[in-house]
């Protein structure tokens, strides 16, 4: 059996990894490098063309002003969480230099199930990490709590029948982690 042969793109798959935001610095994309990123991003398996998700870019003042609104949702929920608390939920958007947060728009439709939206939506988020790190940066596509968080739904914006499939986050590498234990293929492949 002769090893596979040298691909850039496989290369890159096989090594990605997410780096958690508190590892993360700057400088974050260029609007012009993050232009590059999200058309790329948006360019997946999309069954009728329906384009069921949505970025909001949250770059420099906007990840401390939404970091308000989570830290007040927070505190409201639990009075009894102390100043170290709410300044750990305060900056929860605020390691990486740009958040991008992906906003799956999946709805009812006479010909598109509303599952093959969703899955849309993830395709979108993948693709915007894999092209991060293709344009040389460090990426974490996470949720938290406030992801689910009406108070910090209306706050980005996203209409009542819009859910959030994640915040990716977006920097350099300060660190990386070493990696984690990958799937064995033997648990999870069947073949017929």
């Amino acid at each position: 059996m002769t090893a596979p042969a040298q691909n850039p793109t496989l290369d890159l798959l096989r090594a990605r990894r997410s780096v958690p935001p508190m590892l993360m610095s700057g400088p974050g994309p260029t609007r012009a490098e993050l232009d590059a990123i999200l058309a790329i991003a948006a360019r997946v398996p999309d069954h009728g063309k329906l384009a069921p998700w949505r970025f909001i870019v949250i770059e420099g003042e906007a990840r401390a002003r939404i970091g308000e609104v989570i830290a007040a949702a927070y505190a409201a929920d639990h009075p009894e969480a102390d100043a170290k608390r709410l300044e750990m939920e305060r900056a929860r958007l605020a390691h990486a230099p740009t958040v991008v947060a992906l906003v799956s728009r999946a709805g009812p439709h006479i010909k598109i199930p509303d599952w093959e939206q969703v899955l849309s939506a993830g395709a979108a988020a993948m693709n915007l990490v894999v092209a991060a790190n293709a344009s040389g940066f460090v990426t974490a596509w996470l949720t938290e709590w406030f992801g689910y968080d009406r108070r910090v739904l209306d706050a980005l914006g996203l209409a009542p029948t819009e859910k959030l499939a994640g915040f990716v986050h977006i920097g350099r590498a300060a660190e990386v982690p070493s990696d984690r234990p990958r799937p064995d293929l033997a648990e999870i492949v069947t073949y017929l």
